[in-house]
Order: C-alpha cells, then structure tokens, then sequence
C-alpha cells in the first residue's frame, strides 16, 4: 500500500525517475528522425519493430536503477524481468509507439512506472522531442512541473476520444467500441501513450485499448489518476494482464462505458 511510503520517499523516487526520463531521452533523441535499422520481433509473423532507440534506452534506464537501487525490480519490455528483492519495481517501455518512432512522428515516448507491492505509485510519460514530461504520483500530476487536471465531461456525446488502432479490438470487442464511436462527439487514432497523456491535461475525455501488457499501462495509471481522473480493465476493476484498458478523464461517465463494455470480455478472461 501506498500509505507505508512517506512524502518525501515519494519525493526522492519521484526525482530519480525524471533522472532515468533524461538518459532515456539522450538515447532516443539521437536516432529520432535518421536512418536506422530496424528488426522485427514478430519475425515476419506480424510486425513488431525494435531498433537501438528501444533497447539502448532501456539499458541506460537499468544501469541507473541498478547503481542506485540494486534491490529495485525491473519489468522490461527489451530485457525482460529482474526480480526485486523488496516491495519496489520498475516498469519500462523505452519507446513506446515504435511505429510512430520508425516514421517521424512525434507520439511516441518513453514510458516509466513505479510500482510498490505491485501498485503503480508514480508514473512518467516523456515525449523529448517536443519536450512535454508528464508525470504523476498519489495526489498529484504535472506537465513540465505545471498542475494539470482532466476536463469534465460527464456525457459520452460530448467526449473526444481515442485509441491507437481499431485492429487492436478482436472480433467480440468491436462492437462495443463501434458503439462508443457512433456516441461520441470526436475521434482520434494513431497516438499511442501520447493520447493518455493529452487527456490527462484535459485536451480528451477517453482512451480505450486492447491487447496491451503492463509495461504499456504502468506509467500512464499515476499520471491519470493524479490529474483526476480514472483508470481501469474493462470490467472497471484495477488494469492487470488481461491487457484492456479504459481512461476517462472524467470518471463520472464509467458506469456508462462500463455498460457499453458489458459482455466483451471471454469467460476464459474472467477471474474465477
């Protein structure tokens, strides 16, 4: 529980998490936008791009927490997990938005989390190339140290909302999310971790997502949460391996969504 954390730990790892965005960011912003090689971890399979942005800035956040905090865990997307010895882990996506990465555009960033006892107490989502750093933690989220706050919008009909790819919602999920499409007022695609973050500055109302593995949510639930607003599964429960998530910048509209939701999720996704 966050409660056994004191304000000023949250302070020290809060500090020490904008010191892993800046190495992060020193890897990434040297090949963002060059000619870089890129590899497929699908395999030909699918497509699932990595380059040496991802993993040279996931190496240089691990080298700092392991100097720093040798007890911390680590929960890479590139390297995988380093069990922790003690109720702290980090939970990394280098780059998140690849695709975005590999084409020039500015949506992707560099995702950290924080969890304690597996909860995520503080978040960062940093986008270096047009320097906005968002960062969340209990009580509280910034934009570059500034206050921000989600906007209200308690009605879906007057929500812009947003998801990365409509190829991300299976066969028995579309549905819903076609219904969430015909109700709302504006849809955006393609921004990745950079939807969450506009949204918890109040410029959207909704992200929702499928498919997704930890090391995508982790960071974006402090932000969210601490600029004001919600972070779920589907199921309005806590956000876990199922990997379905629903923002909302306003929470007053969940139990709507969560009507809409209703019956997407598989009986073999249910908790027993």
């Amino acid at each position: 529980m966050t409660s056994a954390i004191s304000d000023q730990e949250i302070k020290t790892l809060k500090a020490f998490a904008l010191e892993l965005a800046d190495a992060a960011a020193e890897v990434t912003l040297g090949y963002f936008k060059t000619p870089i090689s890129i590899d497929d971890k699908d395999k030909g399979a699918g497509f699932d791009p990595v380059t040496k942005a991802d993993q040279g800035a996931e190496k240089a956040i691990r080298a700092l927490i392991e100097a720093r905090f040798p007890d911390h865990g680590i929960f890479g997307e590139e390297f995988g997990i380093k069990p922790a010895n003690g109720p702290f882990e980090w939970v990394l996506d280098p780059v998140d938005g690849t695709r975005a990465f590999i084409s020039g555009l500015p949506t992707w960033g560099t995702l950290i989390a924080l969890r304690h006892n597996g909860v995520p107490i503080i978040g960062v989502i940093d986008q270096p190339y047009i320097r906005e750093r968002y960062v969340g933690w209990p009580g509280g989220a910034t934009l570059n140290g500034e206050p921000i706050k989600t906007r209200p919008c308690p009605v879906l009909e007057d929500a812009t909302i947003s998801t990365t790819d409509f190829a991300l919602f299976k066969d028995h999920e579309r549905g819903a999310f076609e219904t969430l499409l015909k109700r709302s007022k504006l849809i955006r695609y393609g921004l990745d971790c950079y939807a969450y973050a506009v949204m918890s500055a109040g410029h959207m109302d909704l992200v929702i997502e499928s498919g997704l593995k930890p090391y995508d949510m982790m960071a974006l639930i402090p932000v969210i949460r601490g600029a004001g607003g919600s972070v779920t599964n589907w199921e309005g429960d806590a956000p876990g391996d199922c990997g379905r998530l629903l923002a909302l910048g306003d929470p007053a509209m969940l139990d709507d969504i969560l009507k809409v939701l209703e019956g997407t999720v598989p009986d073999l996704d249910r908790a027993p």
